[in-house]
């Protein structure tokens, strides 16, 4: 099969590699999906970098852990009335060597979820770490119907999904923006305020929004870097879910500005969800999915011999959405 791999870390045209390997066999309780789409995430591209020195997990990799495709095969276990289903994917590369950047890869059957007709494979491949970040990011707290919550970084793939669910559950969102272009992107997913962070206060405008009352939660995405604006911002009790930190990866915690407001902080892996928070993400998802209210941004697509390009589109950051891998 054609894939895409590296034995080492380091930039991605250095390292990143595309040729033959041989095709999986699904293990019991795993199917065989037929790749159609590979979705390409920040975490997909640190890993590969060696960010923060991360060393390489197994002596070969082919990157990935989103994706959709067709089930072609199951292990034992497994009912073959899966044969044949489209599906969508997530932590296909998660404690293992094989990802997604292949025409073929074998994960647990669970991991495989059924795509909705309509939906295509570009889209499906956008759901596994976003979708659900997002998900969770939004309701690991409760319910938000009623509420309001500041959603950084609105144009991004996991802050595109954030408003959409915080809008579908019933809350009124405020976003951030450093361009109109990210802010006409953040509209359309439904955002009610936007903010550009980089010509507004977004503290005075919060408080003039919220009547000074400040937000019941926040969704981050680069925690270090906005303390100082979420501990402003952030109303007594109320939660900041911060699924990065990317700028400030060691930030110096403000205590007292946040325990005399008695702020919960919810550091967010979606990686490791508990089973019940990714059922329910994933029901959600796909009610979303089957109503059509949920927009999938796709931000461009690329070749499986793109691969490279498409890591370094995803580091440079002018995506509006996610990067995919079209294998067929």
């Amino acid at each position: 099969m054609r894939a895409a791999w590296y034995t080492e870390t380091g930039p991605a045209s250095e390292v990143i590699r595309v040729g033959r390997l041989d095709q999986p066999r699904p293990n019991r309780g795993e199917v065989l999906v037929r790749v159609h789409a590979s979705g390409v995430n920040p975490s997909d591209t640190k890993k590969r970098s060696g960010w923060r020195g991360k060393e390489i997990e197994y002596p070969l990799i082919v990157p990935h852990h989103d994706g959709a495709g067709i089930i072609e095969d199951v292990g034992d276990s497994i009912s073959r009335s899966r044969i044949g289903e489209r599906v969508w994917m997530y932590n296909a590369q998660y404690g293992r060597a094989f990802g997604t950047a292949a025409e073929y890869v074998c994960l647990p059957s669970e991991q495989a979820v059924p795509l909705p007709e309509g939906v295509p494979s570009a889209e499906g491949a956008c759901l596994g770490v976003p979708a659900s970040t997002a998900h969770f990011a939004v309701f690991a707290d409760g319910p938000v119907h009623g509420k309001t919550l500041l959603i950084a970084g609105g144009a991004g793939a996991v802050g595109h999904y954030a408003i959409q669910f915080a809008k579908w559950g019933g809350s009124t969102v405020i976003t951030t923006v450093s361009s109109e272009e990210k802010g006409e992107h953040a509209r359309r997913a439904g955002a009610d305020y936007i903010l550009n962070y980089r010509q507004e206060d977004v503290v005075a405008n919060v408080t003039a929004i919220t009547s000074g009352n400040g937000v019941d939660r926040i969704v981050e995405l680069d925690f270090g870097a906005n303390l100082a604006v979420n501990a402003a911002a952030i109303k007594p009790n109320g939660v900041i879910a911060s699924y990065s930190s990317t700028r400030v990866p060691e930030p110096v915690l403000p205590y007292y500005l946040l325990a005399y407001k008695g702020v919960t902080l919810r550091l967010v892996q979606a990686y490791i969800l508990t089973p019940e928070a990714r059922q329910s993400a994933i029901r959600d998802i796909t009610a979303c999915l089957r109503s059509k209210s949920l927009i999938n941004a796709v931000g461009r697509q690329f070749s499986l011999e793109e691969t490279a390009a498409a890591h370094e589109a995803v580091e440079s950051g002018p995506l509006r959405g996610t990067a995919v891998i079209a294998l067929s």
